[in-house]
């Protein structure tokens, strides 16, 4: 509470600010002068409420409140894979390293590298999306936080709370930096302590911030029950997640109620039974599409020169992946439940006949290849060619050479195939890649180049 005394001993400070404020006036003034534009505040000049953040921003962006908002509380989801949280799978996946030798043991170690290197992109993003704390990242970096910790710093909306968050932050920063190229010494040892006070100070405080207040709601908690259940048990039934949830949530749901929420999570539905789809196949159609292709599908020719492009899965939880493929892309041809040669699970695909389809799919998913990078551009090169340079007399030789080339390239890692029974000579192979006729339709075109 603000006293009489306390009011009377600020008194100089305050007469301090006032005149740091009158000299900033002229400076400011001219710099906006120099560049012809003026310098608007910023929501990270000073620790504010979310309330003077969202009217600041409104403000200099000329866009409306709500807008601003949605700026301002951008922190992203927990990150999580399979429903389990990154250090415990890390943890898991280090003892399983343990019981691996050779090539498969490096395997695993990159494999854990990626995924910490995933978590480490996403932890950055979580201290960036909270815009009052981002400015001193390169010092909370350095104090140790948990993903938790950060989503309870994020829940802090008090400008007071916010302020001796900082105000600890910044101590243990100033003494942090005083230390480097520091010889230990009584002064390295002092600094060393005022580090370590005001680092017990800043966990303290977020210690203080209750783990209720990052709570999920019950909603929340029903929609994350059903997610991670399908997850572990793809084919899984509405009924069959009703019986399996716990009393609390059981008792708040109905079988109906699941198969409502069930449609708003990436969840595919087939008969009844749910399949998760991966995040890929929404965010980015076309890369999904692509390393499908390149892992369980084929681009290839027959020998009448009609281009083919196919994906292939089996099973009831390959027909949701083909059926929500197929909805995405929104073209090609679905082929279910057929019979598989080995009496096994039933064989789905997805099917591209049309010239119009292949190129189209082909050309969007080109960038993305990894594997079929090769095949995808000779696809595209015959059907080019197939549209608008028939009645050219280097046509017919052309097609022969892209399906020789075809071949060459489904087949280059086949260890003991006859190239001489496909009159497919290695030594050529160099020569039909250079006599490629890309450049040439570009320039009967006119593409790239100047009209005349």
């Amino acid at each position: 509470m603000v006293t009489e005394e306390g009011l009377i001993e600020a008194e100089p400070k305050i007469e301090d600010l006032k005149r740091i404020r009158d000299e900033k006036k002229p400076i400011t003034e001219d710099i906006e002068e120099a560049l012809g534009t003026k310098i608007t505040a910023s929501v990270n000049d000073y620790i504010m409420s979310d309330y003077e953040a969202v009217n600041l921003l409104s403000k200099n962006l000329n866009i409306n409140a709500s807008d601003a908002r949605k700026q301002l509380s951008s922190f992203p989801s927990e990150y999580s894979i399979d429903g389990e949280n990154i250090p415990d799978l890390v943890k898991k996946m280090r003892k399983a390293r343990r019981q691996l030798k050779g090539e498969q043991r490096e395997r695993m170690a990159k494999a854990i590298d990626t995924v910490i290197d995933g978590y480490s992109d996403h932890i950055n993003k979580c201290i960036d999306s909270i815009y009052w704390i981002k400015p001193y990242k390169p010092a909370i970096l350095k104090m140790g936080f948990s993903e938790k910790d950060l989503m309870k710093i994020n829940k802090i909306d008090s400008v007071n709370g916010r302020r001796n968050i900082i105000d600890a932050i910044c101590k243990y920063w100033e003494s942090d930096l005083k230390k480097e190229g520091m010889v230990y010494s009584k002064e390295y040892a002092q600094l060393e302590k005022e580090c370590r006070v005001a680092k017990r100070d800043y966990k303290q405080q977020i210690k203080n911030i209750t783990d209720q207040s990052i709570t999920k709601s019950k909603k929340e908690r029903i929609m994350s029950f059903i997610e991670s259940e399908i997850i572990k048990s793809p084919s899984i039934g509405a009924k069959q997640i009703h019986d399996r949830m716990p009393n609390t949530l059981h008792k708040s749901t109905t079988t109906n109620m699941i198969s409502k929420m069930v449609k708003r999570l990436d969840v595919a539905n087939v008969d009844g039974a749910y399949y998760k789809l991966p995040t890929m196949l929404k965010k980015n159609i076309w890369a999904y599409t692509a390393a499908f292709i390149d892992s369980d599908g084929y681009i290839t020719m027959d020998r009448n020169h009609n281009p083919r492009v196919g994906l292939i899965a089996t099973g009831e939880r390959g027909r949701a992946f083909m059926e929500e493929m197929h909805k995405s892309i929104g073209f090609g041809k679905l082929h279910l439940n057929q019979k598989s040669p080995q009496q096994t699970r039933p064989v789905q695909r997805l099917n591209f006949y049309s010239q119009n389809d292949v190129y189209n799919l082909l050309e969007k998913c080109l960038p993305h290849f990894k594997l079929k990078k090769g095949n995808a551009k000779l696809l595209m090169e015959l059907i080019r060619m197939k549209k608008s340079y028939k009645k050219e007399d280097w046509y017919k030789g052309r097609c022969d050479e892209i399906f020789k080339l075809m071949k060459w390239e489904n087949h280059k890692d086949h260890v003991g195939f006859d190239w001489l029974k496909e009159g497919i000579y290695l030594d050529d192979i160099q020569k039909y890649k250079d006599n490629c006729k890309m450049s040439l339709m570009d320039s009967m075109e006119n593409i790239g180049g100047i009209l005349a």
